[in-house]
């Protein structure tokens, strides 16, 4: 049977409680949970906590926070996104089709993968076929020139490039003379996330570098 539905601030509290669980093995105190939510009564918490419970999603023994367990479990790994493109630009898909396992050895907060289709970045070492594990990026005033990129352009679709700020427009250089630089004026341009880690399948067998 299918949990029931979580409004916002139950879902809130929910996807803390599971990233708690996953970064420290132990559920957390309410008072833990009250900072986490910016509450100063633990009314609320307990009040989420009951509901949780009553749709299907913890066990919870009231007044014994440490006794909290989910009881559906959460994916586990990085979601994998769509595919993006190391040639022209082609759209990226927003549904998560798989996730891939890299949690043993990579647990960066709100990474994503993409599959790469096309060979423009061959001279970074990504190949056609190669998943790239990418951080969000918030502001990019904080990439160095030279980072390995996916970018947006509006309207047209996601690349995986070479980041060059160059004043008010943005360069996103292949790493495969076969192809040409885009150049775009920066309002135009959204960094999804930069290049933490390359995934390859080689001969049946999954490796990362």
């Amino acid at each position: 049977m299918e949990p029931a539905p979580l409004t916002v601030a139950q879902q809130e509290l929910y996807d803390w409680i599971v990233e708690f669980l996953a970064h420290h093995g132990h559920a957390p105190s309410i008072r833990q949970m009250m900072e986490a939510m910016g509450l100063r009564s633990p009314a609320p918490i307990q009040s989420r906590l009951r509901y949780l419970q009553k749709k299907g999603w913890i066990r919870w023994q009231p007044g014994r926070a440490r006794t909290l367990q989910l009881t559906v479990i959460p994916p586990t790994g990085i979601p994998v996104l769509g595919t993006v493109s190391a040639g022209g630009l082609v759209e990226t898909f927003p549904d998560v089709e798989e996730h891939l396992d890299l949690q043993t050895f990579l647990k960066g907060k709100s990474l994503f993968a993409l599959t790469v289709c096309g060979d423009s970045m061959i001279g970074a070492h990504i190949t056609n076929g190669d998943m790239v594990v990418m951080k969000p990026v918030t502001d990019i005033r904080t990439l160095p020139n030279g980072a390995v990129v996916s970018a947006m352009a509006p309207g047209e679709g996601a690349t995986l490039k070479l980041f060059y700020g160059e004043g008010s427009t943005i360069r996103l250089e292949p790493a495969n003379p076969a192809y040409k630089a885009i150049v775009l004026p920066v309002e135009q341009v959204v960094i999804q996330g930069r290049l933490a880690a390359v995934w390859r399948q080689v001969h049946g067998v999954a490796g990362g570098r």
